[in-house]
């Protein structure tokens, strides 16, 4: 009895002051008002009925939930239906109300994803910004929140996360003296890797700190003052007092013309930084944008951070600038990442973002232009023109890549706009391209959508859940129900068995489309794997710059992320013929779609359908009629049971994918370690020699056949965890179908206030969906009607 007891919630004192409680009220319908000013109006409406129903919802079910406690609080025992009843309520109350949409802005150094994000939230220089150098520090997350002020929250590593990264960052500094002259000479001019280790060292400790030793740092002082916390907070009135006061955190500032470095930056020791701003009339709460640097980092904890952070990105925009985009590496690199992050994370929508197509020289472009006799009257033209151009031609090229690697019916294929031409400096300065020509509100259109979209499923789950259950309750707390109607709980269970085992095939048959391309992959894998090697390792002439990378390679188990060269992963590029032969199987099997081939959720839904259909066919023939709502109400919470499975699906996919990676590395684990090591003379070809025989060694043991049994043993786990989750959630089910007296039917409190409230809601909800497709065809209709602007606005 004592837990049913803490569950009842203390009942507040209440106010009689009404000067104080009228402010109050106020300036909580002020606050909500402000969380919508980032929508247009019908936008507005739409969202502030979502947001009523849920509100209202969620406090029907708090009183709902305070009766049952109050029926029972007195019981020796509760019925174990009832107890079912009361946490389901519980959980319904405490769900969140809309979990983030992380949109990730992923570009390399100077692409504009900064002066993107600064464009978007209407703050002009808020993030740092800067040419061609590397600016932004870390990965940084903006959001609007409830704060009154703008405020940044500073994470930093922890001392043993900062500990780690600082005995590598010796071990790339160490020299030994034995090395012959031109050995010297390739070390030292090296500057890559070695610039950027010495840089984070004297900003963190002062010059002269990369001649030290590992022990001797360990026991000097860093020159900034670091809270124990580990967490730095900023707060601030406006904005550029906050950009002022968060600069020298998040930018990576090299020396001055004097050749020192600033003082009190601790940059080396962030792991990432969160900004909130007030309520935006711009960006809408609940929408994280993220700056996320393009090649991760060579520390371990920062360089996770970044794979998670890619990985919950809903939406990824790659941002690239008109001069770049047409090739580089770093291009495609990013653009493979992303992709990536569509087959192991959350993400949906992938979109190429260019950014500065302000950019034109007009005589070179009429030059160079194809476009028959006719005439561009102007510079504005000119850019319209290219950007529509370029928009064609690198949505098709995207739309090929992406085709090659995700199932034909994946939701970004589905996008109407994969490519978007922005320009910030234009947005600002609007010398020639009007607000709408820049795209900027383009983007920001697209957040909201999105996220009223995401708003609107969920309300609708929400509401729909909590009506089956008042229903349900309002039905046993009748005192007209009937006892004797009983479920033919036998002929059920044997349909639910057999079911289940068809449901356990369909998994196997899905996952049995993994071994052909897991087989041919491995094949083209061995046959290539020394080709790929030998083309990472013969990187320049004579080992010139490429000394301490190697090394910075092997003390990091094949991989190196560093803020101004393209990420290196070999243990990657070695699996990369694995990928390229499973990606679009991979992708299909847990994609949406019909119940057919390799697609895995699909057959789970088809499972809880029949199941659904099974007890509406029983409840018809055994004339259910009192107790339909029962009824109703299981087979709604077979829906919600099953329902969370594709949670639990999605993420176990991100290790099951990157499982093949993770084995080679495993695998080669001893040979970087011992290459690491290696110091002296002809240094870099020992080392070289160490990974080549490595590497073919573990090939010859079966390096690859092993990465395909892991990945399969990965498969047979996720479909032991699938199959035990929904034997759970039918074996629930079955004992609340066949509860009977002692089971869930008890004289519970009469909620028929509640249920009739909760009916009005379902109604509402059905008029907000209704009013939905009307506010399209609207939006539709003057969207036609607008006339297209022919000048641009003025600042």
């Amino acid at each position: 009895m004592a837990e049913i007891g803490d569950l009842v919630d203390q009942e507040p004192h209440p106010v009689d002051d009404d000067l104080i409680r009228e402010p109050m009220k106020k300036r909580r319908r002020l606050d909500r008002d402000r969380r919508f000013r980032a929508f247009p109006s019908l936008e507005q409406s739409a969202f502030k009925e979502y947001e009523r129903l849920e509100s209202r919802t969620r406090r029907v079910l708090s009183n709902t939930y305070q009766k049952l406690i109050q029926s029972v609080f007195l019981d020796d025992s509760i019925p174990s239906g009832v107890k079912y009843l009361i946490n389901r309520l519980l959980a319904l109350i405490e769900k969140p109300s809309l979990d983030p949409i992380y949109v990730g802005l992923f570009g390399s150094t100077g692409a504009g994803k900064s002066s993107l994000i600064n464009a978007i939230i209407q703050q002009a220089m808020f993030l740092p910004v800067s040419g061609e150098s590397t600016c932004t520090s870390c990965i940084v997350q903006v959001s609007s929140g409830y704060c009154e002020q703008y405020e940044a929250k500073i994470h930093l590593l922890s001392d043993q996360e900062w500990k780690e990264e600082l005995k590598n960052l010796t071990k790339l500094l160490h020299r030994t003296e034995d090395l012959s002259g031109e050995e010297a000479d390739a070390w030292d001019k090296d500057d890559e890797a070695m610039e950027e280790a010495m840089c984070k060292l004297q900003v963190v400790y002062g010059m002269g700190a990369e001649n030290k030793s590992y022990k001797e740092l360990l026991r000097a002082k860093p020159k900034a003052k670091i809270p124990t916390s580990r967490i730095i907070t900023l707060k601030a009135e406006e904005a550029g007092e906050l950009s002022v006061k968060l600069d020298p955190f998040i930018r990576t500032q090299r020396r001055g013309w004097d050749g020192e470095l600033p003082e009190t930056q601790i940059w080396p020791l962030i792991k990432h930084v969160e900004v909130t701003l007030p309520k935006s009339e711009l960006i809408p709460e609940g929408v994280v944008l993220v700056d996320i640097p393009g090649t991760g980092d060579f520390n371990s904890k920062r360089d996770e951070i970044w794979k998670k952070t890619i990985d919950k990105c809903s939406v990824i925009w790659v941002i690239s600038d008109i001069e770049r985009v047409s090739g580089g590496r770093a291009h495609e690199d990013l653009l493979n990442e992303s992709i990536r992050a569509c087959q192991r994370g959350f993400c949906t929508d992938v979109a190429l973002v260019i950014t500065k197509t302000d950019k034109l020289h007009l005589p070179e472009y009429l030059r160079e232009r194809k476009m028959g006799n006719q005439t561009i009257p102007s510079q504005r033209e000119a850019v319209l023109e290219r950007n529509e151009m370029i928009k064609l031609q690198r949505n098709r090229i995207l739309k090929e890549k992406l085709k090659r690697k995700l199932p034909a019916d994946s939701r970004v294929l589905q996008a109407s706009d994969l490519v978007y031409t922005v320009s910030a400096q234009e947005y600002w300065q609007g010398a020639f391209l009007t607000e709408e020509e820049t795209e900027i509100p383009k983007l920001r259109e697209y957040i909201r959508k999105r996220l009223l979209d995401k708003k609107r499923r969920l309300v609708t789950k929400y509401v729909t859940e909590a009506f089956g259950l008042l229903l349900l309750i309002d039905s046993l707390s009748s005192t007209e129900r009937l006892l004797n109607e009983h479920l033919h709980m036998s002929g059920l269970r044997r349909f639910v068995e057999e079911k289940m085992e068809l449901l356990e095939k369909a998994i196997e048959q899905c996952f049995a489309h993994m071994e052909q391309p897991l087989r041919e992959g491995v094949r083209i894998a061995r046959a290539s794997c020394r080709h790929i090697l030998g083309a990472f390792l013969v990187r320049s002439k004579g080992n010139q710059g490429f000394h301490q990378t190697l090394k910075a390679v092997c003390l990091k188990n094949g991989i190196y992320a560093s803020r101004t060269l393209p990420r290196i992963d070999l243990n990657e590029a070695i699996t990369q013929p694995l990928y390229d032969q499973i990606d679009p199987v991979f992708g299909g099997i847990f994609r949406a779609g019909t119940p057919s081939g390799s697609a895995l959720l699909p057959h789970i839904d088809a499972f809880k359908c029949s199941l659904q259909q099974k007890m509406m066919e029983i409840s018809i023939r055994n004339g259910w009629k009192y107790d339909r709502c029962k009824n109703s109400f299981l087979i709604q919470e077979i829906s919600a049971m099953l329902g969370g499975l594709e949670g639990h699906i999605f993420r176990r996919k991100r290790k099951l994918y990157e499982s093949l990676t993770t084995s080679v590395q495993n695998d080669l684990k001893p040979c970087y370690e011992e290459a690491a090591h290696i110091t002296g003379k002809k240094a870099c070809e020992r080392m070289k020699d160490v990974i080549r025989r490595g590497v073919d060694r573990q090939v010859a043991e079966g390096m690859f056949e092993r990465a395909q049994e892991r990945m399969q043993h990965q498969f047979q786990q996720l479909k032991n965890g699938i199959m035990e989750k929904v034997k759970g959630s039918v074996a629930t089910v079955l004992t609340l179908a066949s509860s009977q007296g002692h089971g869930l039917y008890k004289e519970l409190a009469d909620v028929k206030s509640e249920y009739k409230e909760m009916e009005k809601l379902h109604r509402s909800l059905r008029e907000a969906a209704e009013n939905a497709v009307l506010r399209r065809g609207m939006q539709s209709f003057l969207l036609q009607l607008s006339p297209c602007k022919a000048s641009p606005h003025k600042a």
